[in-house]
């Protein structure tokens, strides 16, 4: 072999090189692009979580009283949330003991084209029922 054939990198070898190079950029992207996704999916999850809870405190704090019905609730950070207070059944409760109730906080917001929704059940007791 003469000493100019041994030298460099022959075209063949070139653009095997550039096609690995193509194909691994390739997947890092898609790589990235589901984090990302995912990214922002964790963060909309945490921000309705966060709106549920504190709809849920007002419950709590008596801001909202605990009556039978849902409170629509207005659209906060793209999203809408409800609050809705259901009473349980009283078998083997006297008359006078607190009413229990399921209350729910239901958060709703679009994502990537998609309705989601977060629904975050308790219980709590209220005023005894006449």
């Amino acid at each position: 072999m003469s000493r100019a054939r041994e030298r460099g990198f022959s075209l063949l070898e070139a653009v095997v090189a550039f096609a690995i190079l193509a194909l691994a950029l390739g997947v890092l992207l898609e790589i990235f692009s589901r984090a990302s996704l995912a990214s922002q999916r964790a963060t909309m999850l945490a921000r309705a979580s966060a709106l549920a809870e504190s709809r849920l405190a007002l419950v709590d704090g008596g801001a909202v009283d605990l009556v039978p019905g849902v409170i629509e609730g207005g659209e906060a950070a793209g999203m809408r949330w409800s609050l809705a207070m259901i009473p349980l059944a009283r078998a083997g409760l006297a008359a006078g003991d607190p009413q229990p109730y399921r209350v729910e906080a239901r958060v709703r917001w679009v994502e990537a084209g998609r309705e989601r929704r977060l629904v975050l059940p308790t219980q709590r007791l209220g005023a005894p029922l006449p």
